[in-house]
């Protein structure tokens, strides 16, 4: 990633995103087709003509270049680029599409000519596997050395960034990026609906411009109201969260396809792109702390996108569902419920003020069923006013199973209406199969107030995303405004206990944790019974005695830990076992046994740092001791994060109620819980280079007010 600020972190990675301007890509003043061709049934004359026509619409000079041909389609067709008559320095060229099958030999000319953007179609890079990797790097090097700064789009991109946009659609629009071209399409069509989309970069293999360039020139332009996203694979993390981070300091909601949950869609992924995927719960974590929302369906993306794109901020989080069925209300409430949604019972006024118009015998606690009738008449209006008038009542979403014109056309008019006259949300899902009914094609969707779906499960998520982006945009801090400029005091200290390859003995990595100020039990390190014997007496009865060497985890299972030892003996005894039990389990020599403090009763804990090939270092935090890998409730960090992602990933925790006291047990010391991981943060972050692995197990959580204790650790340089 070539970067432009050197404001950096402790760990020497960015905290400012490179800024591309892309303005010169989008709306170019002049732009050259290398390999242009007008010989009928050729593939490149299609793309020629459809860049010629796309040049028009943005008001750009085409230069066709062909050392073969004097003219393509009536234009001056030239040699090279070097023959266009362009100034290189007064009026350089600011885009060049190459339609060669090897764009690497044209780099050299698009250098000399100081073409600001370049667009490489042609495929057979990194998506082809090693040979084609190989090209792709070669071409990767070529564009990153160039001294003007040319920037480059693809290989394996096509022509999407060159569409047709319908310029007689008003309002915010939604910027759309993808990997795979084909994936967009839906999207694209939107426009269908109503829904205005003004731009498309289709990223293929990332030689050079990336998901994250475009996502953060997307969030400042003023006219885009959303961002969609289909990816494949992140090429740099840093890169992504710095983008992400920008968007969100800009309140500009961003909604992505991530593929890669499985292993058949990590494979296919790379197979398709060339570009890691990355482990996908991490992938979960960096997009929740940035605030990226993540749905599972191109119909999901464009609705959700779409919803989000054009959705005033909400008045209050309450929705209230009301529909012609009680059936249709019943089903819809329980799905909104199981999304998170917030569903306010109505107060009696309220309802007394409802049954006005619908007939006693109808709930209209919320969900509100009216029978069907007074849709049909002037009542249905009289209702709706009502609903979004309550002050717990954010967004209004109203079901219409299927068209049946004496109740859905009528009310389908007065949704639109309302919609009009509130600055609240409302919501219609226009159920028919068939979508072709003059209520929704015209009505509905003629409205740019009303958001409309087709499914009750798209709708339910795109209101929880739309309230929970906004909950975050209200609340968002960067956490890269925080970060550490210089590295811990304790740097030092921890790094001379690092051997290349090696994993640490537990006293040795105990050292790690202590440099960075994480607490520990009393303990020593003896190399003999009578040592043990001292050590015990100072540590004070009862003690823990532990095997301790490099690289020797599961001490228990080993029969290396002994507990709950009251007297010299005692511990006398104990150590002769460690010393058997290690020579026992193949273990040649012991550094010493460990003499423990023993810690009274807690919440065991675990902390751990992994690397993740795409985000790098990663902080998980979830449920310890011989649960770890029993319940699996784990959670993942991705630096840079706060204090708050550190509580609110605790709070995911089905453990979570633990720490909060339950059965009549004292509430737990989580804010040193929260203390500690930070510091393990810090720590990554430091040591990122020589710290490949840290597994803190278990990290015992103490009464409120009496802190954190790490009673292992295992840590494993690089």
């Amino acid at each position: 990633m070539r970067e432009t600020d050197t404001v950096t972190d402790a760990s020497g990675r960015p905290l400012r995103p490179r800024a591309v301007d892309l303005d010169r890509f989008f709306r170019p003043a002049s732009v050259a087709v290398v390999g242009a061709s007008d010989t009928p049934g050729r593939p490149n004359t299609g793309i020629t003509r459809q860049l010629r026509a796309w040049s028009e619409r943005v008001g750009a000079r085409m230069y066709p270049v062909n050392p073969g041909r004097e003219q393509v389609d009536g234009l001056p067709c030239y040699p090279d680029l070097a023959a266009i008559p362009a100034d290189p320095d007064a009026d350089p060229i600011d885009l060049a599409v190459i339609l060669l099958a090897d764009p690497a030999a044209v780099v050299p000319q698009l250098i000399e000519a100081k073409v600001k953007f370049a667009v490489a179609f042609a495929s057979g890079f990194a998506e082809t596997g090693e040979s084609g990797r190989q090209a792709q790097r070669r071409l990767e090097s070529l564009v990153a050395d160039a001294p003007t700064g040319l920037r480059l789009l693809g290989p394996n991109t096509n022509l999407n960034a060159f569409e047709r946009f319908r310029d007689d659609l008003t309002g915010p629009a939604i910027a759309l990026i993808t990997q795979s071209g084909h994936q967009g399409r839906p999207l694209f069509t939107l426009q269908e609906l109503g829904i205005r989309l003004s731009h498309w970069a289709p990223t293929g293999n990332e030689a050079d411009l990336e998901v994250a360039d475009f996502m953060q020139w997307f969030a400042d332009q003023p006219e885009i109201g959303a961002i969609a996203a289909y990816i494949e694979g992140i090429k740099d993390g840093r890169a992504f969260l710095l983008a992400a981070d920008h968007a969100a300091r800009r309140g500009v909601p961003v909604v992505a396809v991530k593929v890669g949950r499985t292993d058949e869609g990590a494979r296919m992924a790379q197979s398709h792109t060339g570009k890691l995927t990355g482990a996908d719960d991490v992938v979960d974590a960096a997009f929740r702390q940035f605030g990226v929302i993540r749905v599972e369906g191109l119909d999901e993306l464009q609705d959700t996108a779409a919803l989000l794109a054009r959705a005033r901020p909400p008045k209050a989080p309450g929705v209230v569902v009301y529909s012609i069925s009680g059936g249709t209300g019943a089903h819809l409430a329980d799905m909104a419920s199981a999304s998170g949604l917030t569903l306010p019972r109505l107060s009696q006024a309220k309802q007394d003020e409802l049954h006005q118009w619908i007939p006693d015998y109808l709930s209209v606690a919320n969900p509100v069923d009216n029978g069907g009738h007074p849709v049909g008449d002037w009542r249905g209006r009289k209702i709706l006013d009502a609903l979004l008038d309550d002050p717990d009542v954010g967004v209004l979403i109203c079901p219409i199973t299927g068209p049946f014109p004496p109740m859905s056309d009528k009310l389908a008019e007065d949704l639109v209406a309302v919609a009009e006259t509130t600055d609240k949300l409302v919501c219609v899902i226009w159920g028919s199969p068939v979508g072709t009914e003059t209520a929704y094609r015209e009505t509905l969707l003629g409205s740019s107030r009303v958001a409309v779906f087709r499914t009750f499960g798209n709708c339910v998520r795109a209101v929880s995303a739309y309230l929970r982006h906004h909950e975050f945009a209200r609340s968002y801090r960067s956490p890269f405004d925080e970060a550490p400029r210089e590295p811990c005091a304790g740097k030092a200290k921890a790094q001379r206990l690092f051997h290349k390859g090696e994993k640490l003995s537990e006293f040795a990595a105990k050292q790690l944790l202590r440099s960075y100020g994480i607490r520990v039990p009393r303990e020593q390190l003896v190399t003999s019974a009578a040592g043990a014997v001292r050590a015990a007496g100072v540590v004070g009865y009862p003690v823990v005695l532990k095997g301790s060497a490099p690289g020797v985890a599961h001490k228990t299972e080993l029969g290396l830990v002994k507990v709950g030892l009251t007297s010299a003996s005692q511990v006398r005894e104990a150590f002769r076992e460690l010393t058997e039990n290690a020579r026992a389990g193949g273990i040649p020599r012991l550094d010493g046994v460990l003499v423990c403090q023993m810690v009274e009763a807690g919440v065991e804990m675990v902390v751990g740092v992994t690397d993740d090939a795409v985000f790098g270092p990663t902080v998980t935090v979830g449920m310890g001791g011989v649960f770890v890998e029993v319940m699996r409730d784990t959670t993942v960090l991705v630096p840079p994060f706060g204090a708050a992602d550190v509580r609110a990933a605790l709070a995911r925790l089905r453990c979570r109620p633990l720490l909060d006291g339950v059965r009549g047990l004292p509430p737990m010391d989580v804010e040193a819980l929260v203390e500690v991981v930070l510091r393990v943060q810090r720590m990554a972050l430091d040591l990122g280079d020589q710290l490949a692995e840290l597994d803190i197990n278990p990290l015992v959580v103490l009464e409120r007010g009496k802190g954190v204790v790490a009673l292992d650790a295992l840590a494993v340089c690089r």
